[in-house]
Formats: C-alpha cells, sequence, structure tokens
C-alpha cells in the first residue's frame, strides 16, 4: 500500500480544517486511470472502490479541506474553501509530489448550505475531459477514478452519486493567498510562497521570482487553451491553480463551429469568461495575486513603491509572453515550426473565415493535412484563396506533419457526446462514457470504429449551455 506524506498539512491549522470522506453505501469504479495508477504506485486501487468513494482512508493519509477566498465574476467572496473535496494527503514518486484529492467526498467546514457531494455528470466530465487534456500535454489535473456511490444527489431532480479522483501538482490557488492578505496575515502568506517554492518552483530565488513563474506558467497554459479551443467557463480566482493546471471542470467546454466570443456557461451572463477573454481575465487573476504579494515584497525590497512598481513589470510581461507562446501554438497547428508576426496574420485570417462561416475548429485544423479542411466551409472557394498563401508558407514534409500532427487532434471531448454520456450513465448505462474515456486518452489515434466521434452537432444536438458541477 502506498504511504501518503502531506506536507500542506504541517503548515499551521489555520490553512485548512481536518475532516475525514462521509463513507458512501455502494462504491462502485465507472472508470480507472491504470496508466496513471502505475505512475503513482497505487495499481492496487482498481480494486479499492472503497477508498476511491472515501469509506477507507488509506495508510499515511491525513485528510483536510482547504480555506480560500475568491473572486466570483469580480465579486469579492472572503471565505470560500474546499466545500465537496477532501485532500488525502500526498504521493511521492520520482516526478515530484501528486495530491491526491477525492472530489464529492461529503460535507466539510466549507460546505456552507451544500451537500458536500457530486453527482455523475461533473464527475465522468471531469474524468474524461482532464484526460483528454494531459493526452494533449496541457498542464491540469488528473483523474485517477471515476466512482459511482450507490446514493443519490438531490440538485434540481435526484441523481446518481459519484466521486472523482483528482491527481494534481497541488490544490493551491490564487484565492488561497487572497483569504490570508484580507485577514492582514503576512506571516500566512510568506509561510505560502515558501510552500509554494519549494514545491513548484524551486528555481526561484526570492518572491518576486515565484511571481514571475507564476506568471509565465499562467500565460502558456491559457495559449494552450485557445489551440485546443477551449473556454474554462468560469475562470475565478478560486479556478486559477498556482501550479499553472488547469482545474475545475466546471462549465467548460470546446467550441464547435468556431466563434472568437464563445461562451457556454449557463451563469456567465456577460461573457466575462467567453473565449477571446480568457488571457485578459488570466491577467486580471495575476494581478489581484501581485497585491498579495505587496506586503512581504515592501519588506525585501525596502519599500512599497519599489515592490509595486516590480511586481508591475512581471505583471507586464504576460501578454508578450502569451502572444509568443500562442504564435508557437498555432504555428503547430499550421505546419510552420519557426513562426514568425506574419504567421500571425495567417493564423487569424483563417479563424476570421472559419468564424465567417461556421466552420468546425477541430476538424479544419486535423484536416489541413490530410485535404479534407475545406469541406468544413460553407464558401469553399474563399477558404481556397487563404489555402494557396498557406501552401506558399510551409514546406509539408515529415517535420511539418509531425507537429500538425502532435498539435491537432482528430477529436475533441464534444458537448453533445459528454451529454449523452452522462445521459446514459443516469440511466445506468457505463458504456458510452468508458468509450469516451478510452478514445479521448489517446486522441491523436483514431480506429475506423470511431470515426462517428468526428462529429460535430447536429442542429438538435446542440447544446448551448453548460452547468457548473454542483
Amino acid at each position: 500500500m502506498t504511504q501518503f506524506d502531506n506536507s500542506y498539512a504541517r503548515l499551521p491549522e489555520r490553512f485548512f480544517s481536518k475532516v475525514d470522506p462521509t463513507p458512501v453505501p455502494t462504491p462502485e469504479i465507472i472508470l480507472f486511470n491504470t496508466k496513471l495508477a502505475a505512475q503513482l504506485g497505487v495499481s492496487e486501487w482498481s480494486e479499492r472502490p472503497d477508498i476511491l468513494a472515501g469509506n477507507t482512508v488509506p495508510t499515511g493519509a491525513d485528510p483536510l479541506a482547504q480555506v480560500y477566498a475568491a473572486h466570483q465574476f469580480g465579486g469579492w467572496v472572503p471565505r470560500l474553501g474546499d466545500g465537496r473535496a477532501i485532500l488525502l494527503g500526498e504521493v511521492v514518486t520520482d516526478q515530484g509530489r501528486f495530491d491526491i484529492q477525492l472530489k464529492g467526498a461529503g460535507r466539510t467546514p466549507y460546505s456552507r448550505s451544500g451537500d458536500g457531494r457530486n453527482w455523475l455528470g461533473p464527475v465522468l466530465r471531469e474524468y474524461i475531459v482532464s484526460e483528454f487534456m494531459a493526452a494533449m500535454n496541457v498542464p491540469t489535473t488528473r483523474a485517477l477514478a471515476a466512482t459511482a456511490t450507490g446514493a443519490r444527489v438531490q440538485r434540481e431532480r435526484a441523481y446518481p452519486g459519484g466521486v472523482v479522483t483528482r491527481v494534481a501538482a497541488s490544490h493551491i490557488r490564487v484565492g488561497t493567498f487572497q483569504y490570508f492578505t484580507a485577514q492582514g496575515d503576512t506571516s500566512a502568506v510568506k509561510l505560502l510562497i515558501d510552500h509554494v517554492r519549494e514545491r513548484h518552483f524551486p528555481q526561484a530565488a526570492d518572491t518576486l521570482g515565484v511571481y514571475e513563474s507564476i506568471v509565465a506558467a499562467q500565460a502558456k497554459l491559457i495559449a494552450k487553451w485557445m489551440g485546443l479551443g477551449f473556454v474554462h467557463g468560469v475562470m475565478n480566482t478560486d479556478n486559477m491553480a498556482i501550479s499553472g493546471e488547469t482545474i475545475d471542470y466546471g462549465p467548460c467546454a470546446f467550441i464547435d463551429s468556431y466563434a472568437s466570443n464563445a461562451c457556454f456557461s449557463s451563469i456567465d451572463h456577460q461573457g466575462r469568461y467567453a473565449f477571446d477573454q480568457q488571457s485578459n481575465i488570466a491577467g486580471w487573476n495575476l494581478a489581484q495575486l501581485g497585491s498579495c504579494f505587496v506586503p512581504l515584497l515592501s519588506e525585501e525590497l525596502g519599500g512599497q513603491e519599489a515592490a509595486v512598481e516590480s511586481l508591475t513589470d512581471v505583471l507586464n510581461s504576460f501578454p508578450a509572453i502569451f502572444q509568443a507562446e500562442w504564435r508557437s501554438v498555432f504555428g503547430a497547428k499550421l505546419g510552420i515550426t519557426s513562426p514568425d508576426e506574419t504567421d500571425l496574420e495567417l493564423a487569424q485570417e483563417l479563424l476570421d473565415l472559419m468564424q465567417t462561416q461556421h466552420a468546425d475548429f477541430t476538424n479544419v485544423f486535423a484536416g489541413l493535412s490530410t485535404g479534407t479542411a475545406r469541406d468544413e466551409f460553407t464558401d469553399p472557394s474563399a477558404f481556397d484563396l487563404w489555402f494557396e498563401k498557406w501552401q506558399a508558407r510551409v514546406t509539408l514534409d515529415d517535420d511539418a506533419r509531425a507537429a500538425m500532427n502532435a498539435a491537432n487532434p482528430k477529436i475533441i471531448p464534444r458537448t453533445h457526446q459528454l451529454e449523452q454520456a452522462i445521459q446514459a450513465a443516469i440511466e445506468g448505462d457505463f458504456a458510452p462514457a468508458q468509450r469516451l474515456a478510452r478514445v479521448l486518452s489517446d486522441p491523436m489515434h483514431l480506429s475506423p470504429d470511431d470515426i462517428d466521434l468526428t462529429r460535430p452537432p447536429l442542429t438538435h444536438e446542440i447544446v448551448p449551455n453548460t452547468f457548473c458541477g454542483t
């Protein structure tokens, strides 16, 4: 049995609340990540639904719920925390430390009026989408297992309950720093910075170096999202992980017919977290984090003015880092291994054309190297003009094709397919979800039997709104 550590539990008690998972009636494993389990040294858990649902706490675990605050849709909430997630501890491997968290494992001191539970819909969505993101080399939390609980969870109706076992470099968020800053607890902020430096950014020499590392990680992450047409949907400061991983797959979605302002979340009425706003919001969130560093950095640099100036300089580096990564991401999608500024225009021209003609984002890029991209346009002649420019710029040799194949998945977690799999699971049929999990964990290699998963939704299948996983 894997032994746990929990370095977060060694921080002062004001950082968390100790709480055990609440047992469930009849846990049943629906999805289990065999490869990830082997990497973590917990392969035996494939036969332990009791651990994965929270009925049994593994030896050496030290369960706790973390406290944090947040700006949610721009509004300040001074105290949140893990209301339905419990951190068991950390597995230590040759690759580092990894949190093992049970999401949906029962009430905690931060549950407020919630029941601390998850239902199968968000459990399956998080498992399938996060593992697709990992397969596409996007920094992300991982999913070890999706487990049915045998209990019902009451939302607008009663749904079958579930628990997702989430793996992360850590679960420290921008909102974690905000919680202590709002209380004027500079000593806690210092402890947290030291903890983050040791765990994530050992190359950082000081507080400013930690901030520089976080800013760069977030800029690169958002650019990778854009390359997949991914819309997070709820980029509150408690949903931005300091590690630079994608976290909390609530009302997320991937774009089908391309729209630069795509917004799917049912609660994002103003489009604050729309596709084309994600880099701006990441910068806004990072500004809130920077304000948390001011008191400590003022001590290190000898004054608040110097601290603010230094943090502002770092924050102002975000757009350039993001643009460089965006250029690299879309350059690879176009088969351009060393993109320059003119290639930004080439990529943007294609995106504009896709938007005008409602072309499918994924299928256009996947079809560039196979000759099928033209089929996605209602007016192929307009695409032909762009295609001539692209051909004049790109030599489709082995290197270019390899870059394109790595950057352009043949399939994505399409919302209508996820919803169909979730509906089947509600009725007791887990096969569609298991199929999606299998195929999307290797999106570059598609068997003939799975070609149907590349099809965009028909008009009656379109899911215009996605919902938070509460």
